[in-house]
């Protein structure tokens, strides 16, 4: 189907894109790519109560950063009018009917269903209604919802991932598809916009499951094609529940401020719930390359922030200066600044912090200020170069007696500060000797830093 597939990400503005919507958003895109298709972003913004203009401006951003460019843009308040004529249609067609049961009566209905072990179905005890019952409720102050009437049929499909699906008839309701103020849901709007907007494949959460049984009739009513359905297992967090766009420590914006990098997040989550693991070396093209939906296992993937943390710091390891260059946003920084610190960096913004070691004010450990003294007097003159600090060294431990940790420890600790980091031998020779020497020779001994 390449040049037709078309897939979309449909998320409601009623808050901050978080890890378990952004993998949708990446499976989708993903299989766009790879299937020479079209990736189309929807907002879902009908809920005015709940839907935010500052959501909406965040998820695309979120979805830019991460590298999820969309190839053609909706949003469903600007559809209303296609609702409204769909509702038409289903009305003159006798699929839509009215109903005036309050919630109350609804629900005293369902406990009265499930306490004699039946199903909680909606009984269609408004299809019996004559005009002049219905004109009566509506002058005691009633207002009809609207019910969709499925025909007495199993709906079966072929599920991309979760193999064959099957409901029999009597085990669903009429899905109630407009309100008594008569705003549509999202039953009906979504199965509108796939429609209308040439949608071949949905690939959604599970938690959809029912949903797509339902809407396959609406489908079939509205006269649509019915697209291909996936259904993922939701993603878990520690807790063993699905993540929920409420938990902003796991929002897409959380982990960017977090230092997470979008390569890393997008291999970690391209791959959960997969027989394989991200190596921290993918592209985009890669992950586009190598995707597969019938990957996708059954079991529910559990979301791990060690892991994701763990890939993020192997990316970084991997990146080479270019890729950086303009977000390290240090004047003077080169290549050998960053094959220097790389290694040790759990965040990009790590980097920063080791150019303030080198090229600012630090205040120097001293540990050991008699080794500290000696080292300063037998510190060489300049030019220094990556042998400067093993011969320097040697001297050091050859006048005071010191060796292995008891004669680095104390070096390292007064010339950056840290008890940690780059090796010494790359950042001496940006140090450079007048640094060195006033922070060997700074005369307050201080506790090592971490």
């Amino acid at each position: 189907m390449a040049g037709q597939l078309k897939v979309r990400f449909a998320p409601s503005p009623t808050g901050l894109l978080h890890v378990g919507n952004a993998r949708l958003a990446l499976v989708n895109w993903l299989f766009a790519r790879h299937g020479g298709g079209t990736f189309l972003l929807r907002l879902d913004d009908t809920d005015v109560d709940r839907s935010d203009a500052r959501y909406g401006a965040a998820i695309e951003g979120d979805l830019g950063w991460l590298g999820l460019h969309w190839d053609e843009f909706a949003r469903q308040s600007d559809r209303l009018a296609r609702y409204a004529a769909a509702i038409e249609r289903l009305k003159a067609a006798g699929r839509l009917y009215p109903c005036y049961e309050t919630p109350e009566e609804l629900s005293l209905k369902r406990k009265q269903q499930l306490s004699q072990g039946r199903p909680p179905v909606y009984d269609r005890a408004a299809l019996s209604l004559g005009d002049s019952d219905r004109a009566r409720l509506e002058r005691d102050g009633r207002r009809p919802h609207w019910r969709f009437l499925l025909e007495e049929r199993a709906v079966a499909w072929h599920d991309l991932a979760r193999g064959p699906v099957r409901f029999e008839p009597g085990h669903m309701s009429d899905p109630v598809l407009v309100r008594e103020d008569g705003h549509p849901l999202y039953t009906l709007s979504s199965v509108v916009d796939d429609g209308e907007l040439g949608i071949t494949h949905v690939v959604r959460g599970e938690d959809h499951v029912a949903n797509t049984a339902v809407q396959i009739q609406l489908f079939e009513a509205l006269a649509f094609v019915v697209p291909a359905f996936a259904h993922l297992p939701l993603l878990m967090g520690d807790d063993g529940k699905p993540l929920s766009k409420r938990l902003e420590s796991l929002s897409i914006k959380a982990l960017r401020d977090d230092g997470i990098e979008a390569g890393a997040l997008c291999a970690y989550l391209a791959h959960l719930g997969t027989p394989t693991s991200a190596s921290g070396a993918e592209s985009m093209e890669d992950l586009v390359a190598g995707f597969d939906i019938a990957a996708f296992g059954r079991a529910a993937p559990r979301f791990d922030r060690s892991e994701l943390e763990h890939l993020n710091m192997r990316l970084l390891h991997r990146l080479p200066f270019d890729a950086v260059r303009e977000r390290l946003g240090l004047e003077g920084a080169d290549e050998a600044f960053w094959a220097a610190v790389r290694p040790n960096l759990t965040r990009l913004e790590d980097a920063r912090i080791w150019w303030r070691i080198l090229h600012g004010d630090v205040e120097p450990v001293i540990s050991d200020a008699a080794l500290c003294r000696t080292a300063a007097a037998l510190l060489p003159d300049e030019p220094w170069d990556e042998t400067t600090f093993k011969s320097w060294a040697e001297a050091v431990g050859k006048a005071t007696g010191a060796k292995g940790k008891a004669l680095f420890m104390p070096l390292r600790q007064a010339l950056t500060g840290m008890d940690h980091g780059p090796e010494l031998r790359v950042l001496l020779p940006m140090l450079g000797r007048e640094r060195a020497l006033a922070r060997l020779t700074s005369a307050t001994p201080t506790k090592a830093g971490s």
